[in-house]
């Protein structure tokens, strides 16, 4: 996208570009770049707060997006509910020393959208197919967990007690493809028989800017859409669906190709001295060209097998 401190023309195509691109032209499931994606930073949402900071020593900027009412929710398109953004550019980069303060900074904000965490019988489900990797991450995510209800069953609760241990089961139910079945599915299935008073779901995201790619956690009390971002939508894991409390763990892994042909072109085109319809029409035609087309990072191997142990160990500092 072009700059938002540009001249008037531009701001006012960016504004309707923009406004098309919440509408699905270029997807993300990141209430923080749906809140980017208004005209100027600082105009007011009625329905939405709007809170940053940042951490200079440790590199790592958070942004909360609180969305109060249905006005705020209809404005972003997105559940009435509070979504936590941790920025960290170092999370892609493989140094140990980052994977304490980000791991610090996911228990910090977990506990801050899931009331009495350590207290409740948790059932952590990690969304997504393990065959394909950028969307592995749930799925690894539970293989690095410690998972403590079936010693809970057996020792019973003066052994939880004595251990400080949480209460905790992990599932990974795979796609639909895979199983016949929609996740919302096994997981109600799952909730009857074991009675979990939290669900806490982990999966991969799309995002709308690729500097975002593998280095931002998404943390929301409103649950996921499974699929949403890339328009394979399926049914929401929420309270209203799973009939318990719902907490879900993000990373985006893949970008809209559009949005890279999209971003090159604009800059190229303005210098040309292309007028705003002519760079409208244009960006509209490969918009549909480049349909249900994602872009992922050629070290996503890596980085998703970073990421779900720190967002594993994260976790599990959380339950014991």
């Amino acid at each position: 996208m072009v700059d938002k401190n540009t001249d008037g023309s531009n701001q006012s195509f960016n504004s309707f570009y923009n406004k098309e691109n919440v509408k699905g032209m270029s997807r993300t499931d990141l209430a923080l770049e749906v809140r980017e994606s208004f005209k100027e930073d600082d105009v007011e949402i009625k329905g939405v707060i709007l809170d940053e900071e940042y951490n200079k020593d440790k590199d790592i900027r958070i942004t909360t997006v609180v969305i109060k009412d249905q006005k705020g929710a209809e404005a972003m398109g997105k559940p009435i509910g509070t979504y936590i953004t941790i920025e960290a550019p170092k999370l892609q980069e493989d140094d140990e020393s980052f994977h304490e303060p980000i791991t610090e900074e996911i228990v910090k904000y977990l506990k801050k959208v899931a009331a009495n965490l350590e207290e409740v019988n948790v059932l952590i489900a990690g969304l997504g197919n393990r065959e394909v990797t950028p969307d592995a991450l749930g799925p690894q995510v539970v293989d690095n967990l410690f998972v403590t209800r079936h010693l809970i069953r057996e020792f019973g609760d003066e052994f939880k007690e004595k251990n400080n241990l949480g209460n905790v089961s992990a599932i990974s139910p795979g796609v639909m493809g895979q199983t016949g079945m929609e996740s919302s599915e096994i997981l109600r299935g799952i909730i009857k028989e074991t009675k979990p008073q939290l669900v806490i779901v982990i999966d991969a995201l799309a995002a709308r800017s690729i500097n975002r790619l593998n280095t931002t956690i998404q943390i929301t009390n409103t649950g996921i859409s499974p699929g949403s971002g890339v328009g394979n939508n399926r049914k929401a894991l929420n309270k209203e669906s799973l009939g318990v409390d719902v907490v879900a763990i993000g990373v985006p892994t893949v970008v809209d190709a559009a949005t890279i042909v999209n971003d090159t072109m604009e800059q190229y085109m303005r210098k040309q001295g292309l007028e705003e319809k002519e760079i409208y029409q244009f960006l509209s035609e490969v918009n549909q060209q480049t349909a249900n087309m994602f872009v992922t990072p050629k070290s996503i191997d890596d980085s998703i097998k970073r990421i779900s142990f720190t967002i594993s160990e994260a976790l599990n500092k959380c339950f014991s």
